[in-house]
């Protein structure tokens, strides 16, 4: 299956809440949405009297993101399914994407009656590899993606990884893939399922071209490929241009990913080797179409996340030109099949037998029948309709 959706609430969304984004999605007819996680600010306390006993989860009034447990070098984070306890340190998140987990597990159930994805995006500014204080935030920030993701069911956490900054490529590579390892460790141990995509960039100074991102999924088991088509496009210098070069892509992302792909798409402007910013579809030089065409030959399930200034409006057109493709195909198909049922006619009629000259016209008029009823409306004549 193939679902589009854009990155965040779309524009044209009356209301700026989480519920009333899925619910517009759901009405523009598209099928996914990326939660955009802009900040994770976080307030802590001290548990009081009221708390102890309950577990973190049950909390109404916040969304505690966090409970570290005990002092010093001995201090944990205690899972969020445990009772609270005298003297545990409380984190919660400060204009939280949902009022409490209760709120989280509703907006989740909402998206999956209505067929709606959700998948969840950390900030997008992110280091992995100073290890720093930002690189710690990062790694909390991607801690705290996954507890949520979780409670909504949503099925990927996506991020970036950081800039090389002073470091090698080596060095930046090494830093990375330590840490992206202690992520999916704390994961594992915190029983979350939910894969994280490691996104590719579009900059030379920035850490995950495609090799680097495939290079830290073949080390660590668990995360997955995020293939962002506009920065591969402009980190290889408008490298997309055929169906083989979509195909080339995907061919090596499949074996991580359990047939289901996680994507990005938008137009984009680009200069030696560097994004400078996304654009519309129609206005950049990375075309949807050879994409359309690579996605028809393939059995593949996937979610194409628009990132274009017009949000949903160009995955709506996405998912337009994936359908006029489709329909292109089908009338060749059935044009093909005209072109057989007139010669298979012709040759009736050099037989000479009345039986068989009938059967022939009778399948000619068939195929002629069917080929008008998909044959694809051309734009012209889709302008004057509308």
């Amino acid at each position: 299956m193939i679902r589009f959706g854009p990155s965040g609430i779309p524009l044209s969304c009356k209301g700026r809440t989480l519920r009333d984004g899925i619910e517009d999605v759901h009405t523009l007819g598209l099928t996914a949405l990326e939660v955009q996680i802009v900040r994770t600010n976080v307030a802590d306390r001290f548990a009081t009297v009221d708390d102890i006993g309950l577990k973190p989860t049950e909390i109404e009034d916040e969304l505690i993101i966090e409970v570290l447990r005990g002092t010093g070098k001995n201090r944990k984070i205690a899972p969020l399914n445990e009772p609270i306890q005298k003297g545990d340190l409380i984190l919660s998140m400060i204009n939280p994407i949902a009022r409490n987990y209760h709120h989280l597990r509703e907006l989740g159930e909402i998206a999956k009656n209505l067929d709606v994805i959700l998948s969840v995006h950390t900030p997008y500014y992110m280091d992995l590899v100073a290890n720093n204080d930002l690189t710690e935030r990062s790694i909390e920030s991607i801690r705290w993606a996954g507890i949520l993701a979780k409670a909504m069911d949503a099925e990927i956490v996506v991020t970036h990884l950081g800039m090389y900054g002073e470091y090698s490529k080596k060095d930046a590579t090494e830093t990375i893939l330590k840490n992206v390892a202690l992520i999916q460790e704390w994961y594992n141990e915190f029983k979350i399922k939910v894969p994280i995509g490691l996104e590719t960039s579009g900059r030379q100074e920035i850490f995950g071209d495609y090799d680097e991102i495939i290079k830290i999924c073949n080390k660590v088991k668990g995360p997955v490929p995020v293939i962002n088509f506009s920065h591969v496009h402009a980190r290889g210098n408008g490298a997309l241009k055929k169906k083989e070069d979509f195909q080339e892509l995907l061919d090596k992302v499949k074996k991580f990913t359990k047939g289901k792909l996680y994507t990005h798409f938008s137009g984009v402007e680009h200069e030696d080797g560097n994004e400078i910013r996304y654009t519309p579809i129609k206005k950049g030089d990375l075309k949807f179409e050879p994409l359309a065409e690579c996605i028809l030959d393939n059995d593949f399930d996937m979610t194409i996340i628009s990132g274009s200034p017009l949000l949903e409006h160009d995955a709506m057109y996405m998912k337009v030109i994936l359908e006029r493709v489709l329909a292109k195909r089908e009338a060749k198909a059935e044009r093909q099949k005209v072109k057989e049922a007139e010669k298979e006619a012709e040759e009736a009629t050099k037989e000479g037998t009345e039986e068989t000259a009938v059967k022939g016209v009778k399948s000619l008029a068939e195929a002629k029948k069917t080929a008008k009823k998909k044959s694809v409306p051309s734009e012209k004549t889709t302008k004057k309709k509308k």
